[in-house]
């Protein structure tokens, strides 16, 4: 289908394919290949996956709330696109709306349910304890230091533990503290 749509396709110019991981390795012997791949490490395009700084500020006092800044920094504040901190938009949006109707509003976690989880659940439960020693560690606001794997794919995810980091490093659950070559995860 994507070879189709995609590829052989004289009427596309350019066509943009978002997700957390990889589908599959692209090759020259593939129905799909030549793409340009953009990870949320990144510079490319990084301030477009999401609100900035600036515009979370824009957004508030168009809604006359500017007063919610740093209380909407604290709550949806989360993401790291390259060298942008990102908020994530579906909170900001919905965050704005309960604004609009009741200006001391409390932020609530809207991005509860707006996804499955099944793969990090399969990984928990998979965890020996080293790796539950490590998420204990990023519950209480430590570091721990991981190599990220962001080529992985999906076909790859089950052939060891040490995807789990990956996974949730390219999810949002994990951001990326220090320089990009030493990559030191925290949870957000």
């Amino acid at each position: 289908m994507l070879k189709q749509s995609l590829k052989t396709n004289d009427n596309l110019y350019m066509a943009v394919l978002t997700g957390c991981l990889r589908i599959a390795r692209e090759s020259i012997f593939t129905g799909l290949n030549n793409f340009n791949i953009f990870s949320i490490t990144d510079q490319y395009f990084d301030e477009y996956f999401g609100f900035t700084d600036k515009e979370v500020k824009e957004i508030l006092q168009y809604y006359k709330v500017p007063e919610a800044f740093e209380q909407t920094k604290k709550w949806y504040d989360g993401y790291r696109f390259g060298n942008t901190d990102i908020y994530c938009p579906w909170d900001v949006i919905n965050h704005c709306r309960a604004l609009k109707v009741e200006p001391d509003a409390t932020p609530q976690p809207y991005w509860i349910n707006t996804s499955g989880n099944y793969i990090v659940k399969r990984f928990i439960e998979r965890a020996n304890q080293q790796t539950r020693r490590e998420i204990e560690q990023l519950i209480e606001g430590k570091a721990i230091q991981k190599e990220i794997r962001l080529e992985l794919t999906y076909n790859e995810l089950d052939s060891t533990i040490e995807n789990l980091w990956s996974v949730l490093f390219a999810t949002g659950y994990l951001t990326q503290q220090g320089k990009p070559l030493k990559r030191f995860l925290q949870s957000i």
